[in-house]
Formats: C-alpha cells, structure tokens, sequence
C-alpha cells in the first residue's frame, strides 16, 4: 500500500468513529475505504469493519461509563435481545451477499429521514426513567436492529437511536452511550463468527481501527461533558441521514447534470 492508503485509512476511520458514536451509519465511510480503497471484496470488508467498530465502542463506552454516562444494568436489558438479532444476522451476512439489501436501506433512509424531522423536540427530551416502556414492542424492535447490525453495520447505530429515543424514551447521550456499549457487547460474538469464516483482513481492519478508537474516544467525551450534546447529536443525525439519501438515490449526480 502507498502512504496515501493509510492516511485515507486512518482520517477516515476517525470521521466514521466520531459519526457512529454520535449518530449512526459512519460505516458508509468504512465500507467505502475497505473496498474501494484498498481493494477488499466486500464479504471481507464487511467482516473487517467489524475490527474498527469494536475498537471505537470499546473506547466509547468506556468514556461513557467513566463519566457516569452509562448503566451497565439498565444497558443488559436492551443488549440481550440485540446480541441475539446479531448473531441470526450474521450467519445470513457469511452466507448472502449483503447488495440486494443495501437497496432496501436506501427507503429506510427516506422513512427515518420523515421519523427524524417530525416533531423533533422529541429527539431532545431528557431521560424519563419513570414512564412505563411498551417492552411487547421495544424487545422486537431490538432483535431486528440486531439482526440488521450483525448482517451488514451500515446504519444501525441511526436505527438504534430510533429505538431509544422514540420508543424507550431515552436521551440522544444516554441512547448513544447504551448503544455504544450493546454494539460493542455483539460485535465480539460477530468478529468471531467471521473469522471463522475466514472474512476478516486483520492489517486492514486494525489500520482502520486507529482512526475509528480515536474518533469514538474524542465523541464520547464530548458526549459526555458538553450540556449541548443532545442538540448536537441530533443535528448531525439529521445531517447524516440526508447525506445518506442523496448519496443512495444519486441526488448529487442529477443536481451536476444541471450545470
């Protein structure tokens, strides 16, 4: 590789850690180095990327935690059912090519594009522990969330917010601490099944992996310490969906083609 491919590699993996610590969908950028950068087919980027994602949820949860941030015991009762989606999910990922779903993301996007932008005090409200949770449909909606994150990544951690925010009735920072540490919690269990499978390029999955801590380090204490984080995130949530959208449809092209 040139020098050029490690600095791609390592700044890219920074912006996708502070945008999936934050946000969601950061690997978008990830999956876009791996293959179309360094040459990865994307059964293996996929597997790869898994490297750098825990990487950065290991450091951001830790944050989290350390800045009392994160409740490990209230965190156990959404990870349980995601870990279980995630391992369904990638044993189809080492078996299916993930391209026919990539087209079902991009209505996905459009649907929480609508979600994110109706009502968005909803987005900003503070933790309410003393609401009673509809667990008959918020457990259902984290075995899918999982099974999505174990299958390809890209975008789950926009999904997870969803759930945690609008349905569990968490804050944009505790929802993002919690999701830190569950996306951590099954990416171990998903890293090993795709070493077993063979799919994971260890050099280029920890190449990105410096970047990718870096950036969800750098996040999660922002995260953690700023009054202002919650509008913040919700901003680059907005910011990152419509980017995906554009992105996906080929907005950016058909705007070009006018001039």
């Amino acid at each position: 590789m040139e020098l050029y491919h490690y600095l791609i590699a390592i700044i890219g993996g920074g912006i996708a850690g502070v945008i999936n610590t934050l946000a969601g969908n950061g690997s978008a950028i990830t999956l876009t180095i791996l293959t179309e950068v360094l040459g990865l087919p994307p059964n293996v980027a996929n597997g790869t990327n898994r490297v750098g994602i825990f990487s950065q949820t290991a450091a951001g949860s830790w944050i989290f935690y350390k800045n009392g941030k994160l409740d490990l015991e209230r965190s156990w009762v959404y990870g349980i059912p995601t870990i279980i989606g995630a391992i369904f999910g990638v044993l189809v990922a080492v078996w299916v090519s993930n391209e026919q779903f990539k087209q079902v993301f991009s209505f996905m996007m459009i649907a929480m594009f609508l979600v994110i932008l109706v009502k968005p005090k909803r987005w900003l409200r503070e933790t309410d522990l003393t609401i009673k949770r509809n667990y008959w449909l918020i457990i259902p909606g984290f075995l899918a969330i999982g099974f999505y994150g174990g299958f390809i990544q890209m975008g789950m951690g926009i999904f997870f917010l969803a759930v945690m925010v609008l349905g569990a009735r968490h804050s944009m920072t505790d929802a993002n601490a919690v999701k830190s540490f569950v996306i951590m919690a099954y990416t171990i269990v998903v890293i090993a099944i795709f070493q077993w499978k063979g799919l994971i390029d260890w050099k280029m999955g920890a190449l990105m992996a410096v970047g990718q801590t870096t950036g969800g380090w750098w996040a999660a204490t922002f995260a953690s310490r700023y009054a202002q984080a919650n509008l913040w995130a919700y901003r680059l949530l907005v910011v990152i969906v419509t980017l995906a959208i554009i992105k996906l449809f080929n907005v950016h092209q058909l705007i070009f083609s006018l001039f």
